[in-house]
């Protein structure tokens, strides 16, 4: 018996050993990565220059300005804005029982991005350009967000509610997830429709998802709230793990199943509005990277929510510096690669590769 004993314990070791060095060949990944996009573009950096620069030893002023006010801002916020809608995607997927469900395709992201026009177009706290790459300086972030948060939020109430309709299937929700979609895109081109030939130049560009718009200041008030958000999925890995079982087997363990699906929900929605409110719409990120996570590491929550938050930051780093060189010296959105890379996905997992 001791031996049986001995030997699950080696073996359950070896499981969780092979969990732990995924997510920390992940980091360095991560950090090689890094490296690499903040190195390349237009003006090519040598890595070790770059590394140079990041820990204070200047090489000379012309790095100085394009690495510290151009490059790394746009690196730093597709880290945090993959991470913060990978995470979104995994919680949304766990506490609705749908491998389909992310930001994206549940129509919150549709939603909060004609919040954010709304607020930009008629409260007036954004201004618009014709420039390329600054089409709309938001004025009033915490306007322009709160904005965008409560049609999330009303998005949300509506998948909550048809959630609890008797059974209802992944299906169902995914179809009234496209129905909000479909809604509130028809929303904001009613907004566009309006607008003079500046504001709807401005407004499409806005719309097309774009890692190099935030500012320090943006990506401080993205990161803060992603980082909360992490800390609290965390702090809840548990009960999405038991809510995985069956809403049945949770109220059993404990659980406040309908509090954690309202409370988790909201803060995906925050997650998601806050980004798209600054960066525009990217889609697919919260779909793609949960199930990448799910097939290396499992379904426990206690590894997932890092392996996703990871996958999540690595996918759209490398996705935004793709959309950087290849069409030099023009910089692709990054919501175009990540779309080209999504719509396969979705129809895989569509049309039968749902099981993970």
């Amino acid at each position: 018996m001791h031996g049986t004993d001995g030997e699950i314990a080696r073996r359950y070791k070896e499981h969780t050993g092979r969990k732990y060095t995924y997510i920390l060949s992940g980091i360095v990944l991560l950090l090689v990565m890094t490296i690499i996009s903040i190195s390349v573009g237009p003006v090519d950096i040598p890595p070790l220059e770059v590394i140079q620069t990041l820990t204070g030893h200047s090489v000379s002023v012309r790095w100085d300005n394009i690495i510290w006010n151009i490059r790394l801002p746009q690196v730093l916020t597709a880290i945090v804005a993959g991470a913060g809608l990978s995470i979104a995607g995994v919680v949304m997927q766990s506490i609705l029982r749908n491998p389909l469900g992310s930001p994206f395709t549940l129509g919150i992201s549709n939603a909060a991005a004609f919040g954010a026009a709304f607020s930009v177009m008629v409260l007036g706290t954004g201004a618009t350009h014709s420039q390329v790459g600054d089409a709309v300086t938001i004025s009033n972030p915490y306007t322009t967000t709160a904005v965008a948060f409560v049609f999330a939020l009303l998005v949300t109430v509506i998948i909550l509610a048809f959630s609890r309709i008797r059974r209802n299937t992944p299906e169902v929700m995914i179809l009234v997830g496209v129905a909000m979609g479909s809604l509130f895109t028809a929303g904001t081109m009613f907004l566009q429709y309006f607008a003079d030939d500046v504001q709807l130049a401005s407004m499409v560009f806005w719309t097309f998802g774009d890692a190099s718009r935030a500012s320090w200041e943006e990506l401080a008030l993205i990161t803060a709230i992603v980082v909360a958000s992490i800390i609290y999925f965390t702090l809840n890995r548990w009960k999405y793990n038991a809510i995985d079982a069956g809403d049945e087997t949770a109220k059993g363990l404990g659980v406040n199943v309908e509090q954690v699906r309202l409370r988790g929900m909201m803060c995906a929605s925050l997650v998601t509005a806050i980004i798209v409110s600054f960066l525009g719409v990217i889609g697919f990120v919260g779909l793609i990277c949960p199930h990448m996570a799910r097939r290396m590491i499992g379904d426990d929550h206690r590894f997932l929510i890092t392996g996703s938050l990871i996958i999540g930051a690595l996918l759209l780093l490398c996705a935004d510096t793709a959309a950087r060189v290849m069409m030099e010296p023009y910089q692709l959105p990054v919501a175009v690669l990540t779309s080209f890379l999504g719509a396969p996905t979705f129809i895989y997992l569509i049309l039968g590769g749902r099981r993970i």
